[in-house]
């Protein structure tokens, strides 16, 4: 890899088990105290809502999608690279001999590291592969549409029944053959 690259990237940090959080708010003040704000764009920790019952009582809590790693994007450089890893609570990067790897374009969408805006070309009736999420491997027909929560209502056939279920158009790819009919 070069010194210097041009394009910002993201890039995954390995962290001491429950030192994510110390480790963002660092990274944040590192960029500010040294003006890396052309250099570090963004710092993030995956979560996810789970609901936990306690005492017959449901909470709503978040929790770390994987423990351990934090995600950041930045421009990389070997300057960069020191201050990072010299960074309390930061292993190293992912990757060999703790040198990063860039993570791909798929990976990134699959994380929801960032906001992706679907330009959808679906239409109720289209036949989709859900290719993301719990569901992902099972085909259906787009029944409805919502395009301000970027989000389709999917017909599928799970245990020998149909289902609708809600997708967000990121975890959808149009297939080209036309949809079967569902019952005859």
């Amino acid at each position: 890899m070069s010194d210097v690259q041009e394009q910002p990237c993201w890039y995954i940090l390995h962290t001491y088990s429950g030192y994510e959080m110390m480790v963002k708010d660092s990274l944040f003040r590192l960029v500010e105290n040294n003006n890396l704000q052309n250099q570090i764009f963004d710092v993030k920790i995956p979560m996810e809502q789970t609901i936990e019952e306690k005492n017959g009582k449901r909470k709503v809590v978040e929790r770390k999608l994987l423990p351990c790693y934090v995600f950041i994007k930045m421009i990389y450089s070997n300057q960069l690279w020191y201050l990072v890893t010299n960074t309390r609570g930061v292993t190293g990067f992912v990757g060999p001999q703790g040198r990063p790897i860039p993570m791909k374009d798929e990976e990134i969408r699959k994380m929801r590291l960032e906001e992706v805006v679907v330009n959808a070309d679906f239409a109720v009736g289209d036949t989709v592969n859900i290719d993301a999420g719990p569901l992902a491997g099972f085909d259906g027909v787009i029944t409805e549409l919502n395009d301000l929560a970027q989000k389709a209502k999917v017909n599928i056939q799970m245990f020998g029944r149909s289902t609708d279920v809600e997708v967000e158009y990121i975890q959808i790819k149009k297939l080209d053959a036309p949809a079967a009919p569902a019952e005859e």
